[in-house]
């Protein structure tokens, strides 16, 4: 394995992997709740030159926090795969109801970002799977000092839902890229071996980010 120098490096392969979603590279990025996703995802689709980023937050509803499967199915990955525009509706978690229709047109690149991002259902769907290596325990309690004392009681029944949901349907053990965060930015480990934590990580240059 080659090190990577730079975001810019992991994002051009990743826009040389095959299609894998119609006219499509669907790669996703999971991790535990406040492992730093969705700056992450921001960063690579900055590096991709503005690829879309669907939100799995955008997606779950209070009542479903991992049952959002069919959803996602009927009204994005079906039309991407046969190369239409996709039309789905994002949750709004203050008023507890799907907000208006939003359009994502199919792209060389989509990243999906969040919990669940790679769970067995859309795996076969994935150019790439890439892990944030955040522990579970460093992860929450960033989620939970991001988000304030008020949502508290929220996250004791997220983390139940979580840690089902991940001892029922890991992603961990299928990811082809760990992504850890260091104090120079970020270090990643990618290819045949990288869950069993093999060394070949690298750095890439901007500011630990804040969630």
């Amino acid at each position: 394995m080659e090190p990577h120098q730079s975001l810019e490096s992991l994002a051009r392969e990743l826009a040389a992997l095959p299609l894998s979603l119609g006219p499509v590279r669907l790669i996703a990025i999971d991790g535990h709740a406040g492992s730093g996703k969705s700056t992450f995802a921001g960063r690579i689709a900055r590096a991709l030159g503005g690829a879309p980023v669907l939100h799995l937050d955008d997606v779950a509803t209070h009542e479903e926090l991992f049952g959002w499967e069919e959803r996602l199915r009927a009204q994005v990955l079906e039309p991407l795969a046969a190369g239409r525009p996709a039309h789905w509706a994002p949750y709004d978690w203050v008023e507890r109801r799907f907000g208006p229709d939003r359009l994502l047109e199919p792209a060389p690149v989509l990243l999906v970002e969040g919990v669940g991002a790679g769970r067995r259902a859309l795996r076969p769907h994935l150019a790439r799977l890439l892990w944030m290596e955040t522990p579970r325990a460093q992860s929450w309690l960033r989620g939970r000092n991001r988000d304030g004392h008020e949502l508290s009681d929220f996250w004791d029944g997220w983390e139940r839902a979580e840690h089902a949901h991940f001892l029922g349907d890991p992603s961990r053990p299928f990811a082809d890229t760990l992504v850890r965060q260091s104090g120079t930015g970020y270090e990643w480990t990618s290819g045949t071996g990288a869950t069993a934590g093999t060394s070949a990580s690298v750095t890439e240059g901007d500011e630990l980010p804040r969630a």
